[in-house]
C-alpha cells in the first residue's frame, strides 16, 4: 500500500529538544570579554516540511522543562512527537519539582502509555540522544526505551566517522523508505543501539542499526541513530532529495498508528 494511503489532511508534529545556548570566553592578551550565542539544529527538517501536509512545531530544549506536555489530552495535540538532542532529566524534572519539590507527572511514562494507545514516537540521535555523550542523554532504562525498536546503551554510546559512513538499506521496499533510490550519500556519525527482537531494521551505518521501526500497542516508533542535521548529518546529506522524502514518508508513517 502507498504510503499515500489514509494520510490526514494535517499532521501535526512536535519536536522537543535541537537548541543550544553557548558562552565563549574571548581573551585579548591582558583583556578579555564573553558571548553568548543561541543555535537551533531544526534548519534542514523544517526546510523539508515546508509546503506539505505536515505541521512542525519546535519546542526548543531550555522550555521543555517547563512547557513539554504534562497530560494525554495534551499530548493528543500530536500524531508525532519527536525527541532530539534532549536528555531524559529535561523531561522528568519540571521546575515545580526541582525548585519547589512539587509532586509532577512523570513524561516518561506519559509518552509511553501515549504511544501504546495510538501516539506516534520517534527518537533522533545526537550527543543528548538515546544514551549520549559521558551517558548523560539517559534514556536507557526508562519508558521510552520500552517502547522504541532499539536498546540503548548505559555508557557514552556516540560513534564518530568523520571518514564517514555510507548508510547500507535492509529493506528498500518499507513505506518509510519509498521512493529513495540510489546511492545515500556519507555521515559523520551517530550513537551505537542494539535492535530488539521486534524491531524492524530498515538501515545500517557499519554494523551499526541506523534506522529502525516498531509496533507498540496502537502506535508507531522508530529510531534514526544520527543527527538530523550538522554536524553528524552533514550538508551534503540534508541538501540530498532523498533526506526530505525520508522525513515525510517517516513521520507520515509514525503518525499512521490506530488513533
Amino acid at each position: 500500500m502507498s504510503i499515500d494511503a489514509g494520510r490526514s489532511a494535517q499532521v501535526r508534529v512536535l519536536l522537543a529538544g535541537e537548541s543550544c545556548i553557548s558562552t565563549s570566553t574571548h581573551a585579548k592578551g591582558w583583556d578579555f570579554f564573553s558571548s553568548t550565542v543561541y543555535e537551533t539544529g531544526i534548519r534542514a527538517l523544517q526546510g523539508a516540511l515546508t509546503g506539505t501536509d505536515i505541521e512542525l512545531e519546535h519546542l526548543p530544549g531550555h522550555l521543555a522543562p517547563e512547557k513539554f506536555s504534562l497530560t494525554r489530552t495534551e499530548l493528543g495535540a500530536y500524531a508525532v512527537v519527536i525527541l532530539s538532542d534532549i536528555g531524559a532529566n529535561s523531561l522528568l524534572l519540571h521546575p515545580a519539582t526541582w525548585i519547589s519539590g512539587t509532586t509532577m507527572p512523570n513524561r516518561l511514562r506519559l509518552l509511553k502509555d501515549w504511544v501504546l494507545d495510538g501516539g506516534g514516537l520517534a527518537m533522533c540521535g545526537g550527543y543528548y540522544s538515546f544514551a549520549g555523550i559521558h551517558a548523560g542523554a539517559k534514556y536507557y532504562r526508562t519508558p521510552i526505551e520500552e517502547v522504541l525498536p532499539v536498546s540503548i546503551r548505559t555508557f557514552d554510546d556516540r560513534v564518530e566517522t568523520p571518514e564517514g559512513v555510507v548508510p547500507e538499506i535492509v529493506r528498500s521496499e518499507r513505506p518509510v523508505l519509498e521512493g529513495i533510490e540510489g546511492a545515500w550519500p556519507a555521515l559523520l556519525g551517530l550513537n551505537e543501539l542494539t535492535l530488539k527482537e521486534d524491531g524492524e531494521l530498515l538501515a545500517r551505518a557499519g554494523v551499526h542499526p541506523l534506522l529502525a521501526v516498531a509496533q507498540r500497542g496502537r502506535g508507531r516508533t522508530l529510531a534514526w541513530a544520527s543527527d538530523i542535521g550538522p554536524h553528524w548529518c552533514p550538508e551534503g546529506f540534508t541538501r540530498w532529495s532523498g533526506y526530505a522524502r525520508l522525513w515525510r514518508n517517516a513521520l507520515h508513517w509514525i503518525a499512521g498508528g490506530t488513533r
